[in-house]
């Protein structure tokens, strides 16, 4: 939002500096983004062309000869043709940089000739389009004082930047009050408008829509004998000055009101509306060819003002070509309306226009101020165009309800901690308009009808809170906890961190990926319901929330290896979404990785073979990482159970299951379906797994958090192998789990170190070895303690698995 000091003083009586108002403006809320003091015209003086003579190079040029006020005249070469001995106008030194053509000068030689400067046209210093000629200035213009403060160049421009829920500081006037209630001057009370109508408006008005709340009132005046020239130079410098292009006076007025007023505004050519005007939606496929001269192709949820014609407006947002004003309009339609700030948003943002008008709406404007606007409009055309104003036309508005507000002042105290009495607060919010009423600490407050954003006492707590000085809010030390070391993350948190620690460590690199995802990816993970949709998604490719991890991981590995870098492990540690309820939303560990981004190390296999690198990642480079994760977060892995089967989106012979118990899934991990990968335009050797962390058990409580004294056995480990036929649909993890219940004080570890499957062990039969590792406690084991073990494992895996010791 950007306003010129000058502009702001029409709307309030202050002497502060432009520095106070700043700083002010920043304290109430209303951030300070960038001011323009117009520095860059301050080395612009008025100047007297004392001579001009002829060039003896060029028949178009001339020789001035320029005082500047200090009596010593400069020799300048200047081509324009109203340059002439006497003129007043605008000088430009050398070193000056001027901004109509971005050229900072120097003293040049033109044809022979030196040039100690420039005499500027309106075009040069963004006054105008106007280059045909130099500035001529009244002879008495006083000369050798700065050009800028003379034509009003010198107003400076400050810029805020405004939350969406600051609607009524969208317009001058409301950053003025706003100025006011904080003690920094006093608002202007203007004079209500002032004018005679005859006559009424002829055209006819109507509303057809079948919810009320689209277009809550819509305000229509004609007036006749129009005459739609230039607007004045004060206004025109107004509008250049916030980054718009005068076209008009009726155009002008309008955008001056949107800014001035931030009511926005619309005028049609009554000449060219057929008919009379309908608010109604948009019929399937209707066009429309708007002011921006771009044609959009309309749907039933967008509001639209009709004619005879057809559309010739999209409410609220921008208006047609077809009836637009031009310097030919002697009769015009002012409209000001009411519309859906949602209805507007969704109806912007579809057809992809942005404009102030629809700034505005979206955000809510003053439903009050429909009239009023009207009023003050038709007198601001009445000003500068005249004609003759009709009656006014009014449809379709019920008046504002005022929401009413039971606020305890205590809360004030409570939310921010400043000591503002009962008498201060609500002084505060007089002086921001609201209705006061009550006695003592509890009061009945009505929000202003411009103040959409208020809705409870919180909202009200934070008016009194930025009028007051947040800068008042004193810092305080933070109360001691309990107990030194008090926990303060919950578990789920310390799970997170820890994750992110382990599977660093592990060489993977953290990705932050977006949690919408495209329909079709969403679905290939397990997603895509209806209330996973996004009801206004920024792209047509996010508008689905995540069901997992993979797909933005998968994409981003695939992005990598897309500009040369293959070899790429990455995780995240984030949120899915398995349903709109609270508990559907996940807390999971998951990552990728691709190519031969190994725990061991990248690289060609005969580069880096010694150290166990080199090879496509696996099903088994993924279990490791889920795994990984388990054991940081200090899950008990004697009790986590591997299975095969996955999900659909993994391969179905190279990934698996983590359970703990039966019921309890803690993740998944394996290499990926090649119909997956397809779908995501993914390739490569790929694998990835995805860790629940809410699905861990929670940790029991410890009477301490000192930790037991390390124990370490005296005797020497000792490793005995077997071999078990099975059937081949035995899984390996069965035969282990059989093998470590044989004695779990003394079997420290099991793993297969072998599978073999041939003829000679028959049909549907495969040898899995394994090594057990046995950790003596207490005493050296003697060969019957061995032989009773090895009896007892044998035993347990017969029993379990069906298997027999391999010959």
């Amino acid at each position: 939002m950007k306003f010129t000091l000058s502009w702001l003083k029409d709307h309030l009586e202050t002497d502060a500096t432009l520095d106070e108002i700043c700083e002010r403006l920043t304290a109430i809320g209303l951030e300070v983004e960038d001011v323009d003091d117009k520095a860059a015209y301050k080395p612009f003086v008025i100047a007297k062309v004392v001579s001009a003579e002829k060039h003896p190079s060029a028949d178009r040029l001339k020789v001035l000869m320029v005082d500047a006020g200090d009596g010593k005249p400069v020799q300048v070469v200047c081509g324009a043709p109203n340059a002439r001995a006497g003129l007043v106008g605008a000088l430009a030194r050398p070193g000056t940089y001027v901004p109509g053509i971005d050229v900072t000068l120097s003293v040049g030689n033109i044809r022979g000739v030196e040039s100690h400067g420039m005499m500027c046209s309106e075009k040069e210093l963004d006054m105008s389009d106007n280059h045909e000629g130099i500035i001529d200035l009244p002879v008495d213009a006083p000369v050798g004082k700065p050009f800028a403060s003379y034509a009003g160049l010198d107003d400076p421009v400050i810029e805020i930047n405004l939350t969406p829920n600051r609607p009524d500081c969208t317009s001058i006037y409301g950053i003025a009050r706003d100025l006011a209630a904080s003690g920094l001057g006093t608002l202007k009370q203007h004079a209500k408008p002032d004018f005679r109508t005859e006559g009424e408006t002829s055209v006819d008005l109507k509303i057809i829509l079948d919810d009320e709340r689209l277009c809550p009132g819509f305000g229509l005046r004609l007036v006749r004998g129009v005459k739609n020239g230039p607007s004045p130079v004060w206004m025109q410098q107004r509008l250049k000055a916030i980054g718009l292009r005068p076209i008009n006076a009726l155009v002008d007025i309008t955008n001056y009101m949107t800014f001035d007023q931030g009511r926005p505004m619309h005028v049609f050519d009554a000449a060219k509306v057929k008919g009379g005007l309908t608010v109604r939606r948009a019929l399937q496929g209707e066009t429309v060819l708007a002011l921006d001269q771009r044609e959009y192709t309309l749907t039933p949820n967008n509001v639209v003002i009709a004619d005879e014609n057809g559309v010739e407006s999209i409410g609220g947002v921008m208006g047609g070509e077809h009836s637009g004003c031009d310097e030919n309009t002697t009769d015009v339609l002012i409209e000001s309306a009411l519309w859906d700030p949602i209805n507007i948003a969704k109806t912007g943002r579809s057809l992809g226009i942005i404009t102030d008008a629809r700034y505005r709406f979206e955000r809510g404007v003053d439903p009050e101020y429909m009239v009023p606007g009207l009023e003050r409009t038709t007198e601001l055309v009445l000003e500068l165009c005249g004609g003759t104003a009709a009656e006014a036309k009014v449809v379709g508005y019920k008046g504002h309800q005022p929401k009413m507000i039971d606020f305890p002042t205590s809360e004030v105290k409570r939310l921010t901690g400043l000591n503002v009495s009962p008498e201060e607060s609500r002084e505060i919010l007089a002086r921001l308009g609201f209705g006061v009423k009550g006695e003592g600490s509890r009061l009945s407050v009505t929000v202003p009808s411009w103040r959409p954003d208020i809705d409870g006492k919180a909202d009200l707590v934070e008016e009194v809170m930025r009028i007051h000085g947040v800068d008042q809010i004193l810092p305080e030390p933070i109360d001691n906890l309990g107990s030194v070391n008090g926990r303060i993350l919950t578990t789920l948190q310390v799970r997170s961190r820890t994750a992110r620690r382990a599977l660093a460590a592990r060489g993977m690199l953290e990705a932050v990926t977006w949690s919408f995802i495209s329909e079709d990816h969403a679905r290939l993970f397990g997603g895509g319901a209806a209330s996973l949709k996004l009801a206004n998604p920024i792209a047509s490719d996010m508008s689905d929330m995540r069901p997992s991890l993979l797909p933005g991981l998968l994409t981003a590995a695939q992005r990598n290896a897309d500009k040369g870098y293959g070899d790429v492990a990455i995780f995240e540690v984030s949120g899915t979404y398995e349903s709109d309820a609270p508990e559907g939303q996940r807390r999971v560990a998951g990552g990728v990785r691709r190519g031969t981004a190994s725990i061991n190390g990248a690289g060609r296999l005969w580069s880096n073979a010694t150290k166990g690198g080199g090879k496509p990642v696996d099903v088994f480079d993924a279990k490791a990482d889920a795994l990984a994760v388990l054991e940081a977060c200090g899950l008990p892995m004697g009790n986590v159970q591997v299975e095969k089967g996955a999900p659909a989106w993994y391969h179905p012979g190279r990934s698996g299951t983590i359970k703990m118990g039966p019921k309890v899934v803690l993740g998944y991990f394996g290499e990926f379906h090649p119909k997956t990968l397809g779908a995501l335009d993914v390739s490569g050797a790929l694998c990835g797994f995805e860790v629940y962390l809410d699905a861990m058990p929670e940790p029991k409580k410890k009477a301490t958090r000192t930790k037991p004294p390390l124990e370490l056995s005296p005797f020497q480990v000792v490793k005995r192998d077997f071999a078990f036929v099975v059937d081949s649909t035995v899984e390996a993890g069965a035969i282990i789990k059989a093998a470590t219940s044989a004695d779990r004080k003394l079997i420290t570890g099991v793993n297969v170190f072998d599978i073999f499957e041939g003829a000679s062990l028959g049909e549907g039969r495969k040898s899995v070895a394994i090594e057990v590792l046995i950790q003596p406690v207490e005493r050296t084991l003697t060969d019957e303690d061995f032989e009773a073990l090895t009896a007892k494992i044998v035993g347990n895996v017969e029993k379990s698995t069906g298997g027999t010791l391999r010959a």
